[in-house]
């Protein structure tokens, strides 16, 4: 329950972006479906934390379509890298809420890898990128798309192992731009070596 009240929280910091009146109606109204969401699922779930988990990993699709309105809503005026970054503090944010829920227990998690590469490949195409095409993954790790990278690995089409041009695997890309957290991420991500 705390994750969802920290999603809240840093939604309820981001409102007041918006500059005309018709934005924020738009906004306030994806930002009161996400709130009805948490809010219905603390007052009628038997299982809490097992259904704001499936919320924090984009498996509600009321949730999912309220959170990328609000998403473009609150950015639209903003330039291409400042939208990047907004949404790369997002997602560090919902990973942060994934990581606070109640985890599933391993047969259950088993169950759900597919159903989650599945929802990060819809995804990616959403974002108008291909699950499978290195160049798109390694384009995402050098503009610090954390969002993106992290799809990229949960979609397991794409070879995490690709380098650039230079010859750079994708977590040297992200230490070489200063983007620690993101490194440590695809280090772990990558397969072993034979």
């Amino acid at each position: 329950m705390l994750a969802g009240m920290k999603i809240l929280i840093a939604l309820l910091c981001a409102l007041p972006i918006a500059a005309t009146a018709a934005e924020e109606d738009a906004m306030f109204g994806h930002f009161l479906t996400l709130i009805q969401t948490f809010t219905s699922i603390a007052a009628q779930s038997a299982t809490p934390e097992r259904d704001i988990a499936d919320v924090l990993s984009g498996r509600n699709e009321s949730a999912n379509k309220a959170a990328s309105g609000l998403l473009q809503e609150m950015t639209a005026d903003m330039s291409p890298a400042t939208r990047s970054q907004f949404s790369a503090i997002g997602a560090d944010l919902v990973s942060i809420a994934r990581r606070s829920a109640t985890p599933f227990s391993a047969p259950a998690a088993a169950q759900l890898s597919a159903t989650d590469s599945v929802q990060a490949r819809k995804d990616l195409t959403a974002m108008g990128l291909k699950y499978h095409d290195s160049s798109d993954f390694l384009d995402a790790v050098k503009r610090n798309d954390a969002l993106a990278v992290e799809l990229f690995v949960a979609g397991k089409g794409v070879n995490l192992g690709a380098t650039d041009w230079r010859g750079r695997n994708a977590a040297e890309i992200a230490r070489a731009n200063g983007n620690e957290r993101l490194a440590t991420l695809l280090s772990r991500s990558l397969p072993a070596e034979r």
